[in-house]
């Protein structure tokens, strides 16, 4: 796979490639760990990274944080998540905790024959959250309320899975402790995004997403959201547009080939750049389940 993307490189997976891991020449810090003495908790991270790690030599060393990561580091590390910002290359985006933020469900309603309203599940972890909730708790038509401790007059609401949440015309997503979880399968279902505009991003690229493109922009304070869901309403060719654009930016991750492929780069660049493997030098194909005949360009 590997010898295959040498051999002819996909301009799209470059471009990604690039995005993911934009770090100069560097070495690693004293605190960096070898691949075969990765952080093992929380678990899932662990097994997200070692699902690709083990394709390379196991005394590579690598400096890793697990976690909602919201600050640039001082030296190249491998993160779930990252500030939106021109001066990110330290932060190395891999798709890690993927059961909670890649998991699509299908969506068989379409946005015309959802219900003409808005609606938000999620914890007041944060006062954006919490602004939100305030202002729409008691909204004669949309649906939003948490779902966590009872708050000062604002009991929890019901829960509301996700096929409930399609239901919806428009599904609100605000970030919490770092991205928004539900913004993947917004984005991928027949619904219309609604955000104000994202602060942090992950192995999904927010930072790629335009407003008016693939999501309706919000006001940080949610004050104009009843004048959107009016605008959409009555203009639904609009709101079609963007979810097709949306759709269009969510299948660029549906390919489990391309996706493995990119990580795999992603960690290849990553030793490169740390001086730890000569540039171009493949991992061991074997290790992660590729033969060496299915590698071979043309195979």
């Amino acid at each position: 796979m590997l010898a295959r993307h040498d051999a002819a490189p996909d301009p799209a997976v470059l471009d990604r490639l690039s995005y993911y891991n934009g770090m100069a020449p560097s070495e690693v810090s004293a605190k960096a760990c070898d691949l075969a003495h990765l952080p093992r908790k929380p678990s899932y991270y662990h097994y997200d990274l070692t699902r690709y790690t083990r394709a390379f030599p196991a005394f590579l060393k690598a400096d890793v944080l697990f976690g909602d990561v919201i600050t640039v580091q001082p030296v190249p590390t491998l993160v779930k998540s990252r500030p939106i910002a021109p001066d990110n290359g330290n932060s190395i985006l891999l798709k890690l905790d993927r059961l909670r933020h890649f998991t699509w469900e299908r969506d068989s309603i379409g946005f015309r024959d959802k219900r003409r309203a808005a609606v938000w599940r999620g914890g007041l972890i944060n006062e954006q959250r919490r602004d939100l909730v305030q202002r729409f708790y008691r909204h004669p038509v949309f649906d939003i309320g948490h779902v966590g401790a009872p708050q000062p007059g604002l009991d929890p609401k019901r829960f509301l899975s996700v096929a409930e949440q399609m239901r919806f015309r428009y599904v609100i997503s605000v970030e919490g402790n770092d991205v928004a979880t539900n913004l993947k399968w917004i984005l991928a279902s027949n619904a219309l995004c609604m955000m104000p505009r994202p602060r942090y991003e992950t192995w999904f690229m927010e930072g790629r997403l335009e407003s008016g493109v693939h999501y309706v922009e919000l006001r940080p304070d949610f004050a104009d959201l009843e004048e959107k869901v009016a605008h959409y309403d009555r203009n639904e060719d609009e709101a079609l547009a963007i979810i097709a654009r949306a759709n269009a930016h969510v299948r660029q991750f549906l390919d489990p080939r391309r996706e493995d492929l990119l990580s795999l780069l992603v960690l290849q660049r990553y030793f490169a750049l740390t001086g730890q493997l000569p540039a171009g030098a493949l991992p061991e194909r074997g290790r992660f389940g590729y033969s060496a005949a299915s590698a071979r360009p043309g195979s």
